[in-house]
């Protein structure tokens, strides 16, 4: 009977799954985000376009303006981890990933923007902006070849923004050439010594990305050396740990999942995402007790997150399978 009761659990579970990432609700809730965006004399920037996509689930995002304190605002943001990228003519675009809680207020959130000088006339910013708008869609289309070129088009004409070989090296990932995508991690690295503003972010997000090409090749030696580079590179920042946790546990590294999303954890107990996730890895590990223990501390801090419901229906169920 207790087997059986498993291989039911499994059934439902696989279920939940499916309709979880079929959902057109991912990513919706009650959280808000809002925030300035600022030119690097800090003074406000009117009408510049800011963009949040929700990074658990491509394809998820809004935009928005800014009015004319330069500040922007988006309501009804489900809880998890968000990118946002600022941009406006004449300027440097900037980007940030924040968590979002549905619970809490979070905090305000800032983008500042370097300004460029055109290279060509005054349409070259505008354009270039498109660029970047047009590689991200084309890479969320899994055309790699056909962002790659839009990337280096827009590495042209603005060969100090950096973050944009993030981008380049996240193609070549994918298209599973991995020398290629290490060469312009590094290179990443190097160039955003140049900018204290992108030291920091860039840094830990190649030598995570780095870490999981190795990961990818089976090399768990070199990928354990690069994530633990990037946790020690930014060991305040809870995302970095974050983001490791993820990439092992896509690839059913199930101990160092657990070992980096537990670092999240230590960095911020109030998080609720990385309890979540670490109630999926013991499920996986047939370690009830201990998804259950996660599972209930994710709800104690999230009761109404898109999540929550689903989560409550697994604990019913260990529960039963308890008895």
């Amino acid at each position: 009977m207790r087997g059986r009761l498993k291989f039911i659990f499994y059934i439902m579970l696989g279920i939940f799954f499916f309709c979880y990432l079929a959902s057109g609700q991912a990513g919706r809730g009650k959280g808000r985000l809002n925030g300035t965006v600022l030119d690097d004399e800090g003074k406000p920037i009117s009408g510049a376009k800011v963009i949040i996509q929700f990074t658990r689930e491509k394809g998820i995002q809004w935009e928005t303006t800014t009015n004319k304190k330069g500040e922007w605002a988006f309501l009804g943001l489900g809880s998890g981890l968000w990118l946002i990228t600022a941009s406006a003519e004449g300027y440097l675009p900037a980007f940030k990933e924040v968590n979002v809680s549905q619970i809490e207020a979070n905090p305000k959130v800032t983008l500042s923007l370097k300004r460029i000088t055109p290279i060509s006339g005054s349409e070259v910013d505008k354009e270039s902006i498109k660029l970047l708008d047009q590689a991200s869609a084309l890479f969320n289309e899994r055309k790699y070849d056909d962002a790659i070129a839009v990337l280096n088009e827009f590495l042209a004409k603005n060969p100090e923004f950096y973050p944009a070989l993030i981008n380049l090296a996240e193609c070549y990932r994918e298209k599973g050439e991995y020398g290629r995508a290490i060469d312009y991690y590094q290179q990443a690295i190097e160039e955003s010594k140049k900018n204290e503003r992108w030291t920091k972010e860039v840094t830990a997000k190649a030598l995570s990305g780095i870490g999981e090409c190795f990961l990818r090749q089976g090399n768990l030696d070199q990928a354990q050396k690069y994530f633990k580079q990037a946790v020690d590179f930014s060991p305040d920042n809870e995302m970095v740990a974050y983001n490791v946790g993820e990439i092992y546990f896509s690839n059913q590294k199930l101990e160092e999942a657990i070992q980096y999303f537990s670092l999240a954890v230590k960095i911020k107990p109030d998080w609720s995402l990385p309890y979540y996730k670490l109630g999926l890895v013991y499920l996986n590990k047939n370690e009830y007790e201990l998804a259950k223990e996660n599972f209930k501390k994710f709800l104690s801090l999230e009761p109404e997150s898109d999540q929550a419901a689903t989560v409550k229906n697994i604990l019913e169920y260990l529960e039963k399978i308890k008895k």
